[in-house]
């Protein structure tokens, strides 16, 4: 099933900058969620995982919140003929590394500070971020995740 790629660029925005869909979706909700959460994955977390599926484990990691603010987005949304992107308006540096190692291949947003929350979009890290004590892992307003 197909969607046009205004919706698609809509969603995006609605998710990420609490941009209002009119009519479908307009924050009116007592307690929207204020925060999306970006965490690291070591591997694909895969359609079917969570934020928790191959979720990095460097001593100090944390997932990093990022504000849903539809006057000031957090996000830059485009859109092609066949899907819409997210990129970091600005960058996202998790905590620094305070022991052990870690590869992050996969990034996430999703809705929770921690645990096993539903992911909203997950991507690939291109160059991967080879994790150790004293690295402070970023991502970049490079980074894309891909509605498709």
């Amino acid at each position: 099933m197909a969607k046009s790629t205004t919706y698609s660029q809509s969603i995006l925005e609605l998710l990420l900058n609490a941009t209002p869909i009119t009519g479908v979706a307009d924050n009116t909700a007592t307690s929207p969620l204020t925060d999306t959460y970006v965490a690291l994955h070591t591997a694909d977390p895969t359609p079917t995982g969570t934020q928790s599926s191959n979720e990095v484990t460097y001593t100090g990691y944390a997932r990093v919140a990022v504000a849903r603010s539809n006057s000031s987005p957090a996000w830059t949304v485009t859109t092609t003929t066949v899907s819409g992107t997210a990129s970091p308006n600005a960058t996202i540096s998790f905590p620094a590394a305070t022991g052990g190692t870690d590869t992050a291949t996969y990034w996430s947003v999703g809705a929770a500070v921690s645990g096993s929350s539903e992911i909203f979009y997950s991507g690939p890290i291109s160059p991967s971020i080879s994790i150790s004590s004293g690295v402070t892992p970023e991502l970049t307003t490079a980074s894309t995740i891909d509605e498709s």
